[in-house]
């Protein structure tokens, strides 16, 4: 067993899963989405981006690709976060949060493409 890959599945799968616990619940809501659970979801998907940098594959580029989709709409998402609790006057709305889960519902997306292509690259591998 490959402990590299081990860690590589496993930030992957840890960014999907807890993408998905940030994305459940009423999307306009904002008690059913926590900001440290926000964080920790771009935080994990940060070192998930990172660890695909070492892979010269064309599976790996697509993995990559997946992955800065997926940062690039946390950070919209943790943007406009930020400017609706510290610029608005009215705070999170129930409009702001709506946008904010629906970036990342699409990084959930990119996150769940990115699982997909793990899981064909490693049936795909022969011993």
């Amino acid at each position: 067993m490959n402990p590299e890959k081990v860690i590589f599945g496993f930030f992957i799968v840890l960014a999907l899963t807890l993408n998905f616990g940030f994305f459940y619940g009423d999307i306009d809501n904002p008690a059913h989405h926590d900001v440290y659970e926000f964080f920790f979801v771009v935080v994990v998907n940060l070192i998930a981006t990172v660890l695909k940098f070492g892979d010269r594959t064309q599976m790996g580029a697509v993995l990559l690709a997946t992955s800065f989709v997926a940062i690039i709409q946390l950070l919209a998402a943790a943007i406009l976060w930020g400017m609706a609790t510290h610029v608005l006057d009215g705070g999170v709305s129930q409009n702001i949060m709506a946008s904010i889960v629906s970036l990342a519902g699409g990084a959930l997306l990119a996150n769940i493409l990115s699982v997909i292509l793990l899981l064909i690259e490693t049936v795909m591998l022969r011993r």
